[in-house]
């Protein structure tokens, strides 16, 4: 359903104003590319903060604690 709605917003983009389209269209990959290493920074810090969390919930899981459940809706 998202592509669906870009392609629809891209198509209206190009009815009104196909040059910033066809900009629109070859600056896309360029964004993608630089945006690569910012993901993998915060994929790298939400490893490390579950691993942290991990590492000092141990003790009390280690003598009976148990692991939060998640909330289940009714």
């Amino acid at each position: 359903m998202k592509t669906l709605l870009a392609l629809l917003a891209w198509c209206l983009l190009f009815v009104l104003c196909w040059p910033l389209a066809l900009l629109a269209l070859v600056a896309w990959p360029l964004v993608w590319l630089l945006s690569l290493p910012f993901r993998l920074i915060g994929i790298t810090c939400a490893a490390l903060f579950s691993f942290l969390h991990a590492l000092l919930m141990l003790p009390a899981r280690l003598i009976g604690g148990r692991p939060r459940s998640p909330m289940v809706s009714a």
